[in-house]
């Protein structure tokens, strides 16, 4: 089989390995769609990961199709179709891509010891495998969701559409918010997010994003004035303007969540965050949501659909990569397969 690897920083290669050899307990499945991560560029940067430096299989967000399964499991048949959890065992030397032994821009992917629910589940034949595919960078989102806890009467900003704003513009009126917003420089991407579902968008290009979000939400309750009613600020940005403004503009109470990778420290003014009482949360990976979005995805996966770019073949998967890569990228890139 063929797969893509990091074989020097900034190099990759597709090179052929010997296609896994199936055990009583395994599932080996056709990988026919996997996303590109922007992290699968850090790792191309820099070579890999110990102990995978200079030879680490890349790719960690795949659907696929079960074409042989071991003979002491009864919930899994070939044929079926499958969305995989690249975290499933939580161990370094077992995750998929991000510096495991096995990455997902491959042909064949074995899940060894697979536990239907935990590391794989199935999805109906009529999802397409690449919006499938969506699956991993959209239980992400729903983690960072999940960690604010919003409620139906929250009024919400997501500052960033790439593919997790848009997954978490997504889960949070999915789950009843009121209000979302969200906030971006580039115009399609805006679009986009109204075609998921956002109330409404700033285009922090043109306009000012706390005066804006004023007009949309109202005043907030703070001893400092011309605070905004906004509840949920989620950054998913990654630049330090996304903190910035959510602190400049947030009332008492309200909570910022930070999702977003940030390449370089943010200063904060913690007179804003004690006087107004406010929350800031991480959030990363998903440590209960990988398959929790997969319902979601089933029921509306036209709406999920939205959020891809564009979806090359394998035969071009290190041109998928580099424009992933390339300065100002942020849309997202599926690979698929034959």
């Amino acid at each position: 089989m063929k797969t893509t690897m990091v074989v020097a920083p900034g190099v990759t290669q597709v090179v052929d390995q010997i296609t896994p050899t199936v055990g009583p307990n395994d599932v080996l499945v056709k990988v026919r769609a996997c996303g590109i991560c922007g992290s699968d560029a850090f790792l191309i940067a820099t070579g890999g990961l110990p102990p995978h430096v200079g030879a680490m299989p890349l790719g960690h967000e795949p659907a696929g199709e079960v074409v042989e399964v071991g003979g002491k499991l009864s919930d899994v048949s070939v044929g079926d179709h499958v969305v995989v959890n690249p975290m499933g065992r939580g161990r370094a030397d077992e995750i998929i891509g991000c510096g495991g032994p096995d990455g997902a821009l491959s042909e064949f992917l074995l899940l060894t010891d697979a536990v239907k629910g935990q590391h794989f589940e199935s999805i109906p034949h009529h999802i397409p495998f690449e919006v499938a595919a969506l699956n991993e960078p959209l239980a992400v989102a729903r983690h960072a969701v999940n960690q604010l806890a919003p409620k139906p009467t929250d009024k919400a900003v997501v500052i960033g559409a790439g593919p997790i704003g848009l997954g978490a513009t997504i889960a949070l009126k999915l789950l009843g918010v009121a209000h979302v917003a969200v906030a971006d420089l580039i115009p399609s991407r805006l679009e986009k997010a109204l075609r998921v579902g956002a109330d409404a968008v700033i285009n922090s290009a043109e306009q000012d994003f706390g005066k804006r979000l004023f007009e949309l939400h109202g005043p907030g309750e703070s001893i400092w004035p011309g605070k905004v009613d906004t509840d949920i600020y989620l950054d998913a940005a990654g630049a330090p303007a996304a903190v910035t403004g959510a602190l400049a503009n947030a009332k008492r109470g309200a909570k910022l969540g930070i999702v977003a990778v940030h390449k370089e420290p943010v200063p904060i003014d913690f007179m804003d965050v004690i006087l107004n009482e406010l929350t800031i949360v991480g959030a990363i990976g998903y440590p209960t949501e990988i398959f929790e979005v997969t319902k979601d995805l089933i029921k509306n996966w036209e709406k999920y659909a939205v959020i891809i770019d564009q979806t090359m073949p394998f035969s071009k998967v290190e041109q998928a990569l580099e424009s992933t890569a390339a300065a100002g990228a942020g849309g997202k890139v599926v690979v698929t397969f034959d």
